[in-house]
C-alpha cells in the first residue's frame, strides 16, 4: 500500500463516517425509507448517466440475472434497516453494531470459499468484534437507545455481507461493477418507494439542509462513491483495502459525538476498541515468512 492508496483509504473511510451523520440529519426532512428511496431513484440516475459516458454496456449476462436480483434484494433490506436504524439510535451505536460486518463475512466466507477458513488470529479478531458488538447490545444507558434499533443495525449488518456472498458466490461476479451497483439501486428503489409509507410520513420538515443531505448521498455515496471504492479495489490488494475499513466506525463514533453533540457512554468507546481491533485482525494480511 502507497501512500497515495493509504489517504485515499483513509478519506473513504472518513467519508463513510460522515454519511451516518448526513443521513440523520438528512431523516429531519424525510422519512428514513423515503429517504433511502429517493437515493436509490436518484443514484440510477446519476450511475446511467455515467455508464452512457463512459461507454459501460448495459447488457448483462443472463445468468448473473438471479444474483443481480438477489443482491437488489438483500440491498433493499440493508437500507430499509440502516436507515430507520439512524431513526431512532444515535449514530454511534448504530455504526459500531453496522459496521462489524467483516466479522458476520468472515463466519461465512469460511463455511462457503475453502480458501477463506478461520485462522488463529482471525479467530482472534472475531472474539473481540463480537465480544464488542455484545458490550454495544448490552449497554442500555441513555436516552436514546432503542433494542429495535440496535437489532435493525444488526440485520443491516447481516444483509451487506450477504451482497457480498452473493456476489462471490454467483456469476455476477463476472460482470463489472457498475453493472454489479446498477443492479442493487434499480431493485431497490422502487420497493423502498412504494414501502416508504408504511414507516411514517414521507416528508418531514423539509428544508435547504435535507435537500443538500439527499443530494450528498446520491451523488457521493449510492453512485459515485461506490465506484471510487470498487476503483480503489481493482488498484490495491483486497485484503490492504480492507484493512483499513476498522477505521470507518471510528470516525462514525467520532463524528457523532463532534457534530451532533451525541452522549456516547464509555461503554460504546469501549465497545467501539473492540470491533475495531476485531476488524483490524480479521482483515490483517499474514506474513510471509521466506
Amino acid at each position: 500500500m502507497d501512500a497515495f492508496g493509504a489517504a485515499a483509504l483513509i478519506a473513504f473511510a472518513l467519508h463513510l463516517a460522515f454519511n451516518q451523520v448526513v443521513i440523520k440529519v438528512t431523516a429531519g426532512g424525510f422519512g428514513p425509507v423515503f429517504q433511502a428511496g429517493l437515493r436509490s431513484a436518484g443514484a440510477v440516475v446519476v450511475l446511467f448517466l455515467w455508464m452512457r459516458l463512459r461507454g459501460v454496456s448495459f447488457s448483462v449476462p443472463r445468468a448473473a440475472w438471479v444474483g443481480g436480483i438477489a443482491s437488489g434484494l438483500f440491498f433493499t433490506l440493508e437500507f430499509i434497516c440502516l436507515f430507520v436504524a439512524l431513526d431512532i439510535t444515535t449514530v454511534s451505536r448504530a455504526s459500531v453494531i453496522f459496521y462489524s460486518m467483516p466479522v458476520w463475512l468472515s463466519l461465512i466466507a469460511h463455511v462457503l470459499f475453502p480458501g477463506e477458513r478461520l485462522t488463529p488470529v482471525k479467530i482472534a479478531g472475531l472474539v473481540l468484534a463480537m465480544s464488542g458488538v455484545a458490550v454495544a447490545l448490552a449497554d442500555r444507558s441513555g436516552g436514546s437507545v432503542s433494542w429495535m434499533g440496535d437489532l435493525l443495525a444488526l440485520t443491516a449488518a447481516f444483509c451487506w455481507a450477504a451482497i457480498v456472498i452473493c456476489v462471490r458466490s454467483t456469476p455476477l461476479s463476472t460482470v463489472p461493477p457498475a453493472q454489479q451497483l446498477m443492479f442493487q439501486v434499480l431493485v431497490s428503489a422502487p420497493i423502498l418507494l412504494i414501502l416508504a409509507p408504511l414507516f411514517g410520513p414521507l416528508l418531514r420538515d423539509v428544508a435547504p439542509i435535507h435537500l443538500a443531505g439527499l443530494l450528498f448521498q446520491i451523488i457521493a455515496i449510492a453512485s459515485l462513491g461506490f465506484l471510487v471504492w470498487f476503483w480503489l479495489m481493482s488498484i490495491y490488494p483486497a485484503s490492504s483495502v480492507a484493512s483499513f475499513s476498522f477505521l470507518s466506525p471510528v470516525f462514525s463514533v467520532i463524528l457523532g459525538w463532534l457534530l451532533l453533540s451525541e452522549d456516547v457512554a464509555p461503554s460504546v468507546w469501549g465497545a467501539l476498541v473492540l470491533v475495531a481491533s476485531g476488524i483490524y485482525l480479521i482483515n490483517r494480511k499474514p506474513r510471509v515468512h521466506p
